[in-house]
C-alpha cells in the first residue's frame, strides 16, 4: 500500500524546510511524496530556488501525512482561506499533521494547535501562544498526531523521527546513514542560548522588521479566531 505524504509548497517557502524532509521521505520504497499548491506553476523559494508543484489542492489524494514548511511566504498563508481550508480538510483524515519551522504558525491559523504542545523557529516561538499552543523549546515536539519541527535544519530531525514512527527505527537509522546525517557544526551558534551575544544581536536585528510584520498578522488572525469561537 502506498503511503502518501504531502508537503505544502508555496511562494517564498524556505527551501531547506521542504527539501530536507522531502529527501528523507522520498528515500523509502512505497512512499509517494507530493508537492502541493493551488496550481502547478513553478514558483520561487525565499532564496530563489525554482520549485515545481506536483499536485493541486483540487487533485491531491487523501494524505497519510501533511507537512507545512516555513519561510517568508507563510505570512500570506496565515490569512489565505483557500490554503487553510485545504490543510483543515486533509487534517481531518491524516495519520499525522506536521510542520517545520514557521509552518507551525500556519497550522495555528488553521485552528490545529489549540491546547497542543508545539515548536517553531526560535524567532517566532513566542507567537505560538496566540494560537492556543503550548510552546516547547525542542527540536521535535510530538503531541498526539501533531508533530512539529523547530527551525529549518530541524526538518531533518523531524522527518527521521516521523519515519521511525511510521515504519521502525531501523529504517529511519538506515536513511540517516545513507544521507550521512551526523551534524558536527563548526560553531556552537545554532541556538539563541549558545550563540555569542554579538551574533544573536545581529540575527535579531535582521529579523526584526519581518518579525514585527508577522506579529501583527498573527495578532489579527488570532483575534478573528477568538471572535469566531466566542473568545
Amino acid at each position: 500500500m502506498t503511503l502518501h505524504i504531502g508537503l505544502l509548497v508555496f511562494p517564498k517557502v524556505q527551501q531547506l524546510d521542504l527539501t530536507g524532509p522531502y529527501d528523507v521521505f522520498a528515500s523509502i520504497p512505497g512512499v509517494t511524496v507530493h508537492l502541493v499548491w493551488k496550481n502547478l506553476d513553478s514558483l520561487l523559494s525565499s532564496t530563489g530556488l525554482n520549485l515545481l508543484p506536483t499536485r493541486t489542492f483540487d487533485d491531491c489524494p487523501d494524505l497519510d501525512v501533511i507537512c507545512v514548511p516555513g519561510g517568508l511566504g507563510i505570512d500570506a498563508l496565515l490569512e489565505d482561506a483557500e490554503t487553510l481550508n485545504f490543510i483543515k480538510r486533509q487534517a481531518n483524515n491524516v495519520r499525522y499533521v506536521t510542520s517545520v519551522c514557521t509552518g507551525t504558525l500556519v497550522l495555528g491559523a488553521a485552528g490545529l494547535l489549540e491546547g497542543k504542545r508545539a515548536t517553531t523557529h526560535w524567532a517566532s516561538h513566542d507567537l505560538l501562544e496566540q494560537f492556543g499552543a503550548i510552546p516547547v523549546q525542542e527540536r521535535v515536539v510530538r503531541d498526539g498526531n501533531l508533530m512539529t519541527g523547530g527551525g529549518v535544519t530541524a526538518g531533518i530531525d523531524f522527518a527521521l523521527t516521523l519515519i521511525g514512527e511510521l515504519f521502525d527505527t531501523d529504517i529511519a537509522q538506515t536513511i540517516q546513514l545513507q544521507i550521512e546525517y551526523a551534524p558536527a557544526p563548526p560553531f556552537d551558534a545554532g541556538r539563541p542560548d549558545t550563540a555569542p551575544a554579538a551574533v544573536l544581536a545581529v540575527a535579531k536585528e535582521r529579523a526584526a522588521p519581518g518579525l514585527e510584520a508577522r506579529r501583527r498578522i498573527v495578532e489579527r488572525v488570532a483575534a478573528v479566531r477568538g471572535q469566531a469561537f466566542g473568545g
